[in-house]
């Protein structure tokens, strides 16, 4: 495999990939709006700075996310009335994994990987079962 992305260039793939809104309010970058590269998994739990843990979010969501794991943070902005796009989170949640699984290593980051899939997944199941 080649050389990994710089961070802005990985801005730049991550928006092309996923289109020009803030995964959890949805707003549009443009404006006073700036994008920025949000870990999906922190990089303090483990999170590897790829392409594949980066999701495009506002700097008031990134900031305001803190220390909050991506479901729970997820969860609180559908709260607050939100477009969170869980859908999107989830694709970034299994390519992470995907990737970690080609390449390797991470240890740090598995588990906190696995608990917030499975996790997403329970919120899933759980609205499917709703639905009726």
């Amino acid at each position: 495999m080649g050389a990994r992305p710089d961070r802005a260039n990985r801005l730049e793939l991550v928006l092309e990939r996923d289109g020009p809104t803030c995964i959890w309010c949805g707003r549009v970058f443009a404006g006073l709006v700036r994008p920025t590269t949000e870990h999906v998994v922190p990089r303090v739990k483990g999170g590897p700075s790829w392409l594949e843990n980066e999701v495009a979010a506002c700097r008031r969501c990134n900031a305001e996310r803190g220390h909050r794991t991506p479901v729970e943070w997820l969860e609180e902005c559908l709260r607050r009335g939100w477009p969170a796009d869980e859908a999107r989170l989830g694709r970034a949640l299994a390519a992470l994994a995907e990737a970690i699984g080609a390449l390797g290593g991470q240890r740090r980051a598995r588990p906190y990987l696995d608990a917030q899939l499975r996790r997403l997944r329970r919120r899933t199941d759980g609205a499917a079962g709703q639905v009726g």
